[in-house]
């Protein structure tokens, strides 16, 4: 068929119209398309492309109390680490009717308590958020929001609503056990931006450095200025400038350790003979570089696509729901920087 040009607004009745179906099948085949045969959906769908409707969001939130888009909400859109989650919405909301509106914080708590106020008074069908560490007003708005919600990227004994992630305090722990079990005897830490999460991987580092009795503060090297490249290798420079027996660093993600490996190049110490290096995330060039960094992989393609399906699935039946927590596994990937032997 070809596509009609009308020049008035197109309205739901006149795409049941065209569909032969009711209006109230339209507005459940956009709103919830695994609630109506394939067949309807084609129909229907073939209706929209032919009159070119566009749904009007404002009127359908004062009919149902909900718009159909899903608020994301993460502190970087720069960060390689969100990218991936995003990519794991994005393959599970396809087809589901829902769309998703992003905000980037910027790891700023009252811009955070900002954008929620937002997406709230747009009367979201669910919200993401990345992170456990709202601030009060941040946790009562999300307590009290009338719609699901999913934590992501973390675990808590307290969700507020639901939850999808992993414990970035056990990644550390692993991450520092295999320096010390490949003869390590005076590993570092290095840390930028230091959040919330990369204080739980510190904390990892502290405890098991210290069940091990190898810890000593005088190599923890950290800064609040945001992860780089090049501020990992600054990191490095300061530690053995503070330290210079330090043998490994845990690395608080992939860009310091790789920062790092690049000033232990430069300053002609062998990798992995005189200095380990463990990373966190395992980013693509991590196992590219030359030696190949090890790292700590984070599931994070799967707390993104996890998050979507969990609040896809709240969106349609909330008491259907039964694990309010969904605690993902790391993995470390052992690779040369660490390998002595």
């Amino acid at each position: 068929m070809e596509k009609k040009y009308i020049y008035k607004r197109v309205t739901l009745n006149d795409v049941a119209a065209e569909a032969g179906v009711s209006a109230i099948t339209v507005s459940r085949t956009i709103r919830a398309p695994t609630m109506v045969s394939a067949g309807v959906r084609k129909k229907v769908q073939a209706a929209i492309d032919l009159l070119g409707y566009v749904p009007d969001q404002a009127a359908s939130a004062l009919a149902s109390e909900r718009t159909n888009v899903v608020g994301l909400l993460v502190p970087s859109l720069a960060n390689s680490v969100f990218s991936d989650v995003l990519r794991g919405v994005y393959d599970v909301i396809e087809g589901s009717g829902l769309s998703v509106q992003i905000g980037n914080f910027r790891y700023s708590p009252s811009k955070e308590e900002n954008l929620l106020r937002t997406f709230l008074r747009q009367r979201p069908a669910g919200l993401i958020v990345a992170g456990i560490d709202q601030t009060e007003a941040a946790h009562a708005l999300l307590k009290s929001a009338p719609c699901p919600v999913v934590q992501i990227m973390d675990v808590s004994d307290a969700p507020i609503d639901l939850m999808i992630g992993f414990s970035h305090y056990d990644g550390a722990v692993e991450g520092t056990q295999h320096l010390i079990e490949e003869g390590y005897e005076r590993p570092g830490f290095l840390g930028a931006r230091m959040d919330p999460r990369s204080q739980a991987r510190l904390a990892g580092f502290t405890a098991e450095a210290q069940a091990r009795g190898v810890y000593d503060p005088n190599r923890v090297i950290t800064t609040t200025h945001p992860s780089s490249v090049g501020i990992g290798g600054q990191l490095l420079s300061d530690l053995l400038a503070q330290a210079p027996d330090t043998d490994a660093v845990f690395c608080n993600n992939d860009d310091l350790a790789a920062g790092a490996l690049f000033e232990a190049e430069r300053r002609g110490i062998n990798v992995p003979r005189d200095l380990g290096i463990c990373g966190f995330n395992d980013l693509e060039m991590s196992r590219h570089l030359n030696p190949a960094i090890t790292s700590v992989a984070t599931p994070r393609y799967e707390v993104g696509a996890g998050a979507m399906t969990l609040l896809r699935d709240a969106i349609a039946d909330r008491a259907a729901i039964g694990t309010p927590q969904i605690r993902l596994g790391v993995q470390l990937m052992k690779r040369g920087s660490t390998k002595r032997g």
